[in-house]
């Protein structure tokens, strides 16, 4: 069972790499196989199509983001509010990274959309619960919900313009947008 888990793990970490820098559709699976170092039997054995792959791929990525995300909000010390605008310092910190690409789930939607309903499904719980993080900040610091939204919206404009212009300054730019929004609605409420 461990050395199942292993091939898995090799698997998943050749695909991520491979489809984040170079898309989903330009990766097929024997370059999965080549990376990964699994036989091309075993890989189709834990993944029996690339889309089965593709889905794992984004599955544990969301999970890792999420993951990220909530703890390097857990050790900002500060207000609630403080917490909130944390979340544009972290997309500063993400695409600051050299092999930063952009948002997976936007890559492979935007690859893939209709064509594969179940990468279409798997982006859209993505953001989902991107946003249900930002709404739990937005509600925790005492501010209306509506915000919650607005937020996600600047962060997902962000996260493209960051990809597209190849620097991190998108995240501040939102950030002090988001603080705009967030003494707005503070001042009429």
């Amino acid at each position: 069972m461990l050395e199942e888990e292993t091939a898995r793990e090799r698997v998943l970490d050749a695909a991520e790499g491979l489809y984040y820098q170079r898309g989903v559709q330009a990766v097929g699976m024997d370059a999965v196989r080549n990376a990964s170092g699994v036989s091309l039997k075993r890989l189709y054995r834990l993944y029996p199509s690339k889309g089965d792959l593709v889905e794992a791929y984004l599955r544990r990525r969301d999970a890792q983001l999420l993951q990220r995300l909530v703890g390097y909000v857990d050790t900002v010390d500060g207000t609630p509010q403080d917490r909130v605008l944390a979340v544009f310092d972290w997309l500063y910190s993400w695409f600051s990274e050299s092999d930063y690409r952009g948002c997976a789930f936007i890559n492979s939607y935007g690859e893939l959309g209709a064509a594969s309903p179940a990468v279409a499904e798997v982006a859209r719980k993505h953001k989902a619960a991107f946003r249900r993080r930002v709404a739990d900040l937005v509600a925790a610091a005492g501010l209306p919900a509506s915000l919650a939204d607005q937020l996600s919206l600047l962060v997902e404009g962000a996260i493209t313009t960051a990809a597209i212009s190849r620097t991190p300054e998108p995240a501040r730019t939102a950030r002090d947008a988001a603080q705009a929004l967030i003494k707005v609605s503070r001042t009429a409420a």
